[in-house]
């Protein structure tokens, strides 16, 4: 209902009775469709009344004496929403439009929807973990289009004093997240874009050949013979944990000795065959006996699918063969690391680990010495017509 008044002052506004039901708006005579919105429980706020293309519109301005909201400055943003008009604008609907833009929270929900299950199962893990426990708490509430830079910066600092590496894995799936909000034509830009990463030191950690011994003996005697299986054919062919757990029977041909193992199941997303050594085909013969000639998965789960967990069984092999600060997939790095120590190439390597980048198989680079050093005496012991010399390593120090 609207209410005639005196010219309005903050003195007035303060002194304005609330109705008895419904709200009143008291209008200003300055500027036009502004006004006070007084409810019957006593709130007060500054209104704009005006049309829009022959719709009327109210737009709230702000609570009467909250957040500096006096008269003047009510009168201030009702002038500029005015200007506004004059252009075309509508500062309404575009309010609305805000109040219903998409949020951080609903992107989450989207990407694991649509693109997660594109990515191989380790990833969905990984990537689920670190949007509910990391990005979610932090910004599930901002709207896509007004995340800034800042507020990946300060979550990435924030996840680094506990976790450095977790840290940088939650910028790479924020980062993946905003491009494909540009994509959907949420926002025009990737905050997390030029995120200064933390530094990650590359490993090289190779099993000894005198760990690998106690490692078989682990092996033998592990009460759980499926999770041993598991590991032995890591170390026989150099693929990664999910290629193992997940293969299925369909992919090898002990016939000809050959795994090929499915884009969908890749790193690099491309088909991948590789030859099975005796043993490997050997164990594999042996478990496919047992299994028969239904089974779909080579290490099938308890109840369904495939094995998914056998780091409880790692810690104690490693427990067991006194092997310390190996992770599985140093697995991949001693079987590559046994392939240099045989003398071959650096290509013929990144072939059989599946490599699609040179520069992957290049950290094997210094396991080549030892036989670039035997293959250059050898041509020094001919040269020379005598025996090639011994190399005495020296001391440091």
């Amino acid at each position: 209902m609207k209410i005639n008044a005196p010219k309005l002052t903050d003195r007035l506004i303060k002194q304005l009775a609330p109705p008895q039901s419904g709200y009143t708006i008291a209008y200003d005579t300055e500027v036009s469709g502004l006004g006070v919105r007084i409810t019957a429980a006593g709130s007060k706020s500054f209104v704009l009344r005006y049309r829009h293309n022959r719709i009327a519109r109210t737009y709230t301005i702000g609570r009467y004496g909250t957040n500096n909201w006096t008269l003047a400055a009510a009168r201030k943003r009702a002038g500029e929403l005015r200007r506004k008009l004059a252009r075309g604008d509508d500062p309404a609907a575009e309010r609305s439009d805000a109040r219903r833009a998409p949020t951080v929270a609903d992107l989450c929900e989207r990407f694991l929807e649509e693109h997660l299950p594109k990515t191989r199962p380790s990833t969905q893990r990984d990537y689920r973990a670190l949007i509910a426990n990391d990005i979610l708490p932090a910004m599930k509430h901002l709207k896509v289009a007004s995340v800034t830079f800042s507020d990946v910066d300060t979550l990435h600092r924030k996840m680094t004093k506990r976790a450095p590496h977790r840290a940088n894995r939650a910028v790479a799936v924020m980062s993946k997240m905003f491009n494909l909000a540009i994509k959907w034509g949420w926002r025009t830009d990737n905050p997390a874009r030029g995120i200064e990463r933390n530094q990650e030191p590359p490993r090289h950690r190779y099993l000894s050949g005198e760990e690998l011994e106690r490692l078989t003996t682990a092996l033998a005697e592990h009460p759980d013979q499926q999770a041993a299986n598991v590991i032995r054919l890591l170390l026989l062919t150099g693929a990664r944990r999910g290629e193992v757990q997940s293969a299925t029977w369909d992919q090898f041909d002990l016939a000809d000795g050959v795994w090929t193992k499915p884009g969908a199941t890749t790193k690099q997303k491309t088909e991948h065959r590789i030859p099975l050594s005796a043993p490997a085909r050997q164990l594999l013969a042996e478990l496919h006996e047992v299994a028969g000639d239904n089974a779909v998965f080579v290490f099938p789960g308890r109840f369904d699918g495939h094995r998914v967990e056998i780091k409880y069984d790692w810690a104690a092999l490693c427990e067991a063969a006194r092997i310390d600060g190996a992770r599985l997939h140093d697995l991949r790095h001693s079987y590559a690391s046994m392939l240099a120590s045989a003398g071959l190439s650096l290509p013929v390597i990144g072939a059989l680990l599946g490599h699609s980048q040179p520069q992957t198989t290049q950290r094997y680079a210094h396991l080549l010495d030892d036989p670039l050093r035997e293959a250059t005496e050898r041509v020094g012991a001919v040269i020379g017509g005598g025996k090639s010399a011994e190399v005495i390593p020296l001391r440091k120090g």
